[in-house]
């Protein structure tokens, strides 16, 4: 495993790209200081909207002391849960759209505001990333919760 932090995070994901020089350059320049990383390597992503995905965050950071890694996209309108590689593979659940294998994903620069995908929940260089089956959990109940409040929501 790299190192905690910043500095950590930064050498975490550009361990994955086919050249790791080319991608802080891309940081650097990129005027939305974002870059391409392939999924499937160290992570994959499981996305949700981001009207299940915010809930489904507030659910998961009550159940693990820190999830993994989280991305937002401009806009809050999808999230990006980074997950062990091969969850992408075997994820079976509806309304999930899946980064795995053969796939990139947009990737900002930890730690620094971007024009467009940010982290929530930004990497800490050990490769911790969040257990699938406890995102599972929280997606569900945080969709219990929506259910709940819809009709209440409707009758105002």
């Amino acid at each position: 495993m790299v190192g905690t932090g910043a500095r950590g995070a930064v050498e975490w994901l550009v361990s994955v790209a086919p050249d790791p020089e080319t991608t802080r350059w891309e940081w650097e320049r990129n005027p939305l200081g974002v870059t391409l990383l392939p999924a499937g390597r160290l992570w994959d992503v499981l996305i949700l909207t981001g009207e299940l995905g915010y809930p489904t965050l507030d659910v998961l950071t009550r159940l693990v002391d820190r999830p993994g890694p989280v991305l937002a996209d401009f806009g809050d309108s999808r999230m990006g849960f980074l997950v062990p590689p091969g969850t992408a593979a075997r994820w079976i659940g509806t309304g999930v759209r899946t980064a795995g294998n053969g796939t990139w994903i947009v990737v900002p620069y930890p730690g620094r505001a971007t024009g467009g995908v940010r982290w929530l929940v930004p990497p800490d260089g050990t490769g911790h990333l969040t257990d699938p089956g406890v995102l599972e959990l929280a997606m569900h109940e945080a969709a219990a919760h929506l259910a709940v409040r819809r009709p209440r929501d409707t009758e105002e």
